[in-house]
């Protein structure tokens, strides 16, 4: 990820979500949305950090009000639908059908240290056309495009259909 991700507390958000799987508040999750994309392409602008997760809690509510009293008692605030942590915003979202697959199937990272995993690129491309995602759909297929041979790009998403 790039300097201008570093901004981002995004090692203290992934110790975070580590944390919840470890005291079984849920049981798997993955960094998404515009940063999930940043890890394969250019920065971009993003308003908030989306960590996916799979729920423990298998009610209707998924256990987020579990997650957001435990986060809250750890300093972290609230604002709308988003948990501060240093002031920048954090969506904690219930994985179901294809944001599911994509946790279960999201590349095992190190980010400063600390292990988490992020989406890979055909789900951030899938998931953001299906949600209107526009911005992070236009990063990543400009970034496929430059660089259509290296690893970064994905072989099982055909770039004809970007």
């Amino acid at each position: 990820m790039s300097d201008e991700a570093s901004a981002i507390p995004l090692a203290d958000v992934l110790r975070a979500a580590n944390e919840l799987v470890s005291v079984g508040l849920i049981k798997d999750f993955a960094l998404g949305g515009a940063l999930a994309a940043i890890y394969y392409t250019e920065p971009v602008t993003t308003y908030d950090a989306d960590i996916i997760f799979v729920a423990s809690d298998k009610t209707l509510s998924a256990g987020i009000p579990a997650i957001y009293s435990y986060l809250q008692s750890k300093g972290w605030r609230v604002e709308r639908e988003h948990l501060l942590i240093k002031d920048f915003p954090v969506q904690f979202l219930a994985a179901s059908g294809l944001t599911e697959e994509a946790v279960r199937e999201a590349r095992q990272i190190q980010y400063q240290g600390v292990p988490a995993k992020v989406f890979r690129p055909e789900y951030i491309i899938a998931i953001a056309a299906s949600v209107g995602g526009t911005k992070t759909w236009r990063a990543l297929s400009n970034s496929c495009r430059r660089r259509r041979s290296t690893s970064h790009c994905w072989t099982t998403f055909s770039v004809d259909i970007i």
